[in-house]
């Protein structure tokens, strides 16, 4: 079995990319409210900040900022994967599954980069604010509800109609 390298930089920044197991539903999007749940329970109790995120119907992509002296995002995400899934109820799941306490909703892994520097960081954030355009879920960033796009917006960040005209290159991790 493969070791997975984490990436260990207390206090840093990183870009995630978690995805749903079944790549065909909109799990996430209909259960929207839940997931909220979940990730807020998270950062109330192993506060982190995050500082962009857009939820798809199949995945999510955050960019989180951990406090001084931490590095420990598995926990976070081991949180928000498990309390969202607890909370969709009981189903159908393989014997592996069951053996390690799997609802099989979730992926096993999920990427992580470390952000190196600020274009770095607004590269990022560029790319979770355009996917589900790229995606093809709405032909506007403005249109795609779940996405901290607004927040950037109302902060006068960015314009209402970013993401019009131009191509969002791709990072890796999706």
């Amino acid at each position: 079995m493969s070791r997975y390298r984490r990436s260990k930089v207390e206090g840093g920044t990183f870009f995630f990319t978690v995805t749903l197991a079944d790549r065909t539903g909109d799990l996430l999007v209909r259960h929207i409210d839940g997931l909220r749940r979940a990730y807020k329970f998270t950062a109330d109790h192993h506060p982190f900040e995050t500082i962009a995120i857009c939820i798809l119907p199949d995945h999510l992509h955050a960019i989180w900022s951990l406090p001084a002296a931490d590095l420990n995002f598995p926990l976070r995400w081991s949180l928000i994967k498990s309390k969202f899934s607890r909370g969709l109820g009981p189903g159908l799941r393989s014997q592996s599954q069951i053996e390690k306490r799997e609802k099989g909703i979730w992926q096993r892994r999920y990427w992580e980069h470390a952000i190196c520097n600020d274009d770095d960081l607004t590269r990022h954030i560029d790319y979770i604010h355009y996917n589900p355009v790229k995606h093809g879920h709405v032909a506007q960033v403005q249109d795609w509800p779940h996405s901290s796009f607004h927040r950037y917006v109302a902060q006068r960040l960015l314009p209402a109609d970013w993401g019009g005209n131009i191509q969002i290159k791709d990072v890796a991790g999706e």
